[in-house]
Parts: structure tokens; C-alpha cells; sequence
């Protein structure tokens, strides 16, 4: 029996979007009283999944983009990854319904798409 595939899942977020406005017009208390909320909620979700996390991943910071050109500063909407096995593509998606990234914080959603090299290596 082969091994469930591994899937790369990527939030994405435009922190220009209405959603972020709304995150940073938000007072430090109600900013703080929201992050307990999402954080609660994250870990009840990585419990939740734990067995089939197979890299838990993290946040991701500004990106460097490297061309024939050189290398230059860009925004992209990236903001971040956990990799996940699942039986199927769209069982890996379905994993990420309703996740705490997108119904408590400002995230807009999260792709997720097959790692066709393999898990990485932990």
C-alpha cells in the first residue's frame, strides 16, 4: 500500500483587501481579543489534523524575487504554508473548509495543490 500524496496548501492574502482595512482599523484591544479567538482556534485545528500534517510550516515574510534581471524586492499574496497528506487532491482541500485563517483572521483563502517530488524531508 502506497503512502496518502503530500499537498503544499498556501494561504493567500491582499493586505489591501477590505478585510485587512478592517483587521487594522481594529483597536489594539479588539486586535488582541480577535488573536486569542484565532489562535485558540489554529491550534484546535492542527490538533484536529495532526495526523495527517506532515510539515506543520509557518508564516512566510517579504519575498525576494531573482531573475536573469537580478534580484528585486515584489509583494505577492503568500502569507502562509503547512504541507498535508490526504487520499485525494480534493480531499486535501476539503481539509481547509472553514479554517481559522480565513473565519477569524483576514486571509482571503488558501490553494492547495500536489507535491509531486515527495514529501520534503523533516
Amino acid at each position: 500500500m502506497t503512502p496518502d500524496p503530500h499537498y503544499l496548501a498556501v494561504f493567500l492574502s491582499n493586505k489591501q483587501s477590505p478585510k485587512w482595512r478592517a483587521w487594522y482599523a481594529m483597536s489594539e484591544d479588539e486586535r488582541r481579543a480577535k488573536d486569542e479567538i484565532g489562535l485558540a482556534a489554529l491550534a484546535a485545528w492542527g490538533e484536529a489534523h495532526r495526523d495527517v500534517i506532515v510539515h506543520e510550516g509557518g508564516p512566510l515574510g517579504p519575498t525576494k524575487h531573482t531573475s536573469s534581471d537580478g534580484v528585486k524586492d515584489v509583494v505577492n499574496e503568500m502569507t502562509v504554508f503547512v504541507v498535508v497528506r490526504a487520499p485525494t487532491h480534493e480531499a486535501a482541500a476539503k481539509l481547509f473548509e472553514s479554517h481559522p485563517h480565513f473565519t477569524v483572521f483576514p486571509c482571503d483563502g488558501v490553494d492547495v495543490m500536489p507535491l509531486l517530488s515527495g514529501p520534503p524531508e523533516g
